[in-house]
């Protein structure tokens, strides 16, 4: 084995068991998921148990009371699958069109507009809360899902990191060469600019979706109705409630909560490398 194998292998150990140290929490939850109280309590175990059942009765047992303000966990994954679904979708089809016309077009302003954009991503979101507020209450769009959907629809970041996608992948004289042939503006974008943006639209549409299901304290803000609550706030909510006396469902329910994104995430992770390689190779 020459050095360079050996270097090799101590990189790929030391990254498996990186990997492995990383999933460590997640196995916990899972197992947890699956043990009694007392179980849990005594301690860590790689053996799963069999209160699984128990533990999912019991949680939707106090997630679904009798007045009707909560009907289950299904309820709060229907709202989140509602806004996180519209935002994603929204969020990637707007986005590719500012950022194509950022890079398509010469107006008037287009750097000011962009240092602005710059600007913005270094501005917390939490300091415009209160004006954030204020404004919707001005609108008459709390206790919707309006505030939480339309304001997401071309964030900055996802912008810029679009355009940049386009400057380091797309020649510009493709588009003239398909102006020549006589397409419209539209047809370009959606014929030739989206596929060729498809990578980058699917690494941010995983950071949007894993955002937007995550949001947490927007919606609490904003939201008064019970029965409209995301999974976050209603998870938050019943912190809590006698739920939390059952240990073995409150990490059912969490696990139940990031199931989607660790499933979105398997699906449209192989896009975030081919998306950051993009103009490795560009001449």
């Amino acid at each position: 084995m020459n050095k360079r194998n050996f270097i090799r292998g101590i990189l790929y150990a030391f990254l498996t068991l990186l990997a492995i140290t990383c999933l460590i929490p997640f196995a916990m939850m899972i197992i947890n998921s699956t043990r009694s109280n007392t179980e849990i309590v005594r301690g860590f175990s790689i053996i799963p148990g069999k209160s699984l059942i128990e533990n999912y009765k019991n949680m939707m047992y106090h997630m679904d009371v009798s007045d009707g303000v909560f009907k289950g966990i299904w309820l709060g994954y229907k709202n989140s699958f509602i806004i996180a679904v519209s935002v994603t979708v929204l969020s990637g089809y707007f986005s590719a069109l500012t950022a194509y016309g950022f890079f398509a077009y010469e107006f008037k302003g287009k750097k000011v507009l962009f240092i602005l954009i710059l600007l913005m991503m270094m501005v917390p979101s939490q300091l415009g809360l209160l004006g954030f507020f204020e404004l919707n209450k001005a609108l008459k769009t709390l206790d919707t899902y309006i505030p939480l959907i339309i304001p997401s629809i071309a964030t900055p970041f996802t912008v810029f990191f679009m355009r940049q996608y386009l400057v380091s992948t797309m020649h510009p004289a493709l588009i003239e060469a398909a102006r020549i042939d006589g397409a419209g503006e539209i047809a370009i974008f959606h014929k030739i600019i989206l596929p060729i943006m498809m990578p980058a639209i699917a690494t941010m549409s995983i950071f949007t979706f894993i955002g937007a299901w995550n949001n947490y304290l927007v919606p609490l803000v904003v939201i008064f109705s019970p029965e409209k609550y995301p999974l976050p706030v209603l998870m938050g909510y019943l912190k809590g409630g006698k739920v939390a006396e059952n240990l073995g469902s409150m990490y059912l329910a969490i696990s139940m909560s990031v199931a989607p994104i660790i499933i979105a995430f398997m699906f449209l992770s192989k896009y975030i490398i081919s998306s950051i390689s993009a103009g490795s190779v560009k001449e």
